[in-house]
């Protein structure tokens, strides 16, 4: 054992034991502090006080040894300020209808309903719909906006939306169309997607001049049309609508990556199955509800909102889910049209609303300055 390290260690012991001592006194202050802020309607933040703290304290300090406390006394004032909302319940529009929700909502998901999808008849949405509903009154749609917008309107009581890929990362206009509509999600299925090059009956890899795909496939499957030489390809609308665009061509010289149920539906032949670049290539779909549903056993909330753009802000964010040991399992952001620099953020945590902190929580997000919106809270299969 090296004696002098263990030495300085229990100098170093000593005063961490101080500094324990010293910030549960300070939260037992802070709980003060809260309860006259809340009585006096006097805002939790206040940015021009902890200015002060931090100049004060490090006035007689090297530069160098103010910039760690600084740091050090920012994460002070985010327990702090985290510590003063837990201590006072922020009753809110939102809870309020989280509550309302989790009273209301029948025990168990629906096995039939009128539900819009993105494509035709054989579409990946398709599929996904079958996983979540027996037995679906499926309406197609030529696009994302359509499906939100038949939900919004009250065509369709859900709505199935691809999030993201495992493979090639977030449905970044679904995310933005997010900001378009308001709207929950009720539920979510992970689906394993297997791409098939498909052709009519007859046609050989070799003949294949021109491909079309969904702009995502045709992502996953680059390697595969990499190894093809001199192929042209071409966006459309989905996999299945690309199956049916070969089947209706008169060509024999195009192929559609799509799905292998596709071949089935219009008359194609499989030239070559799997073609995507992983194995591991799944598709989180969401299906949307107008009204706020909460299904017994959710356990996973998905939150939208913005941030000032200053230094910190998101950190501040982060730091409440952390503070309560909430495990984020998605962090995407987006621009804001018309906002330089300024970003949406969506967050996915593994959490439920039946949890008073989370619950409280979701209150003080909604109480900040920026916009924020609570998604859902819902369970994946």
């Amino acid at each position: 054992m090296d004696k002098k390290l263990d030495e300085i260690r229990k100098k170093i012991d000593a005063i961490d034991d101080n500094i324990a001592g010293l910030l549960e006194e300070r939260m037992t202050i802070i709980e003060e502090v809260a309860q006259h802020k809340q009585e006096n309607n006097i805002p939790i933040l206040n940015n021009e006080r902890e200015r002060e703290i931090i100049s004060r304290v490090t006035q007689n300090q090297s530069d160098e040894m103010a910039a760690f406390t600084k740091v050090f006394f920012t994460t002070i004032f985010d327990i702090s300020r985290s510590y003063q909302d837990r201590k006072r319940y922020l009753n809110s529009a939102t809870a309020n209808d989280i509550v309302k929700a989790i009273n209301e909502t029948q025990q168990l998901f629906p096995k039939s309903a009128t539900v819009a999808c993105q494509g035709i008849e054989g579409a990946n949405s398709q599929l996904a719909c079958e996983k979540l509903f027996s037995i679906p009154n499926i309406m197609y749609f030529n696009t994302f906006d359509a499906v939100f917008n038949a939900v919004d309107k009250g065509m369709c009581k859900y709505g199935i939306l691809p999030i993201e890929n495992s493979l090639h990362g977030s449905v970044t206009n679904v995310y933005d169309l997010m900001k378009k509509y308001k709207f929950h999600i009720a539920k979510s299925v992970k689906l394993k997607i297997n791409h098939t090059l498909l052709a009519k009956q007859g046609v050989k890899i070799s003949q294949i001049k021109e491909i079309f795909s969904h702009e995502q496939a045709i992502a996953q499957c680059s390697e595969f049309i990499k190894s093809l030489k001199d192929v042209i390809v071409t966006k459309c609308e989905n996999t299945a609508v690309a199956a049916k665009m070969v089947s209706e061509s008169g060509r024999d010289d195009v192929a559609a990556i799509s799905t292998k149920n596709c071949a089935e539906l219009y008359g194609l032949d499989v030239l070559s199955e799997e073609v995507q670049n992983s194995d591991n290539n799944y598709t989180r779909f969401i299906c949307i509800s107008k009204a706020l549903e909460i299904y017994p056993g959710a356990n996973r909330v998905s939150l939208m909102f913005t941030l000032p753009h200053r230094p910190g802000s998101l950190y501040g964010i982060i730091s409440k889910f952390s503070s309560l040991g909430v495990n984020l399992t998605k962090l995407e952001s987006r621009p804001i049209s018309g906002k330089d620099f300024e970003f949406m953020f969506y967050i996915d945590l593994d959490a439920s609303v039946v949890s008073e902190e989370i619950l409280n929580l979701i209150c003080q997000l909604e109480s900040g300055p920026e916009s924020f919106v609570f998604l859902g809270n819902y369970f994946e299969i």
